[in-house]
């Protein structure tokens, strides 16, 4: 088990622009630190087939248990990589085409670390743990997103 800081992944409503600069800022005083990755989920404007845009989309999660998993994949991801510090942030609420859902951002002595486990993360994240979005779309009617 990590002795790493747990933390509440879930922020409502979009992941601000100034959150995610403050967070970078914070790791210029970790001078060990020699490459950092940085994930950054945005919402897309996707078409449906039927023509309509998709607009914003609502998360939801079954938090008790999404933060009990994204817990177990930050020790697995820890004890895999010799990383020194990772976040991980995920939007609840709705959040509007161009803002940002998901912020992962991991940091190591070297670079190829800090890609590898993030780039497992964000992956894990989308198969392992029970957030869903509803996409509202161009004419108010609603899809449930499916993860590719």
């Amino acid at each position: 088990m990590s002795t790493k800081k747990s933390q509440n992944p879930f922020v409502q409503g979009a992941i601000s622009p100034n959150f995610i600069a403050d967070s970078i800022a914070a790791h210029q005083a970790k001078i060990s630190i020699g490459g950092h990755s940085i994930f950054l989920g945005q919402v897309r404007a996707d078409q449906t087939t039927s023509g309509q845009t998709v607009a914003s989309i609502s998360y939801t999660a079954y938090e008790e248990m999404a933060t009990a998993e994204i817990t177990r994949i930050r020790e697995e991801v820890f004890g895999k990589h010799p990383i020194t510090c990772m976040h991980i942030h995920h939007s609840l609420g709705r959040v509007l085409v161009g803002e940002i859902c998901l912020f992962v951002f991991t940091s190591a002595t070297h670079r190829k670390e800090a890609i590898e486990a993030c780039s497992e993360i964000v992956e894990r994240i989308k198969r392992e743990v029970p957030i869903w979005g509803q996409e509202e779309l161009s004419d108010q009617s609603y899809l449930w997103k499916e993860n590719r």
